[in-house]
């Protein structure tokens, strides 16, 4: 599933859940990290993956909207 980009706002088969580890984002470790979401609502150890439905995912993206939550940073390592 991809991070970046809207949401589907209809899903016709039951939720899919977005898997978040840390350990596979690009930007871990770096200042971005700091600022993720993961990392301000779970506060947990950078080496436990979070795995968010598509309702918590839609409703983290309003978080972020509305200025309350900073936004997913998360991005996948390629190679």
């Amino acid at each position: 599933m991809a991070v970046a980009g809207s949401l589907p706002e209809s899903n016709p088969g039951p939720p899919e859940a977005l898997s978040i580890d840390c350990d596979e984002c690009a930007l871990q470790h770096t200042e971005a990290c700091a600022d993720c979401v993961v990392t301000f609502l779970c506060g947990m150890e950078a080496s436990t993956p979070v795995v968010v439905d598509l309702a918590e995912a839609r409703a983290l993206r309003e978080l972020d909207v509305a200025g309350l939550a900073p936004p997913l940073r998360h991005r996948r390592r390629t190679g």
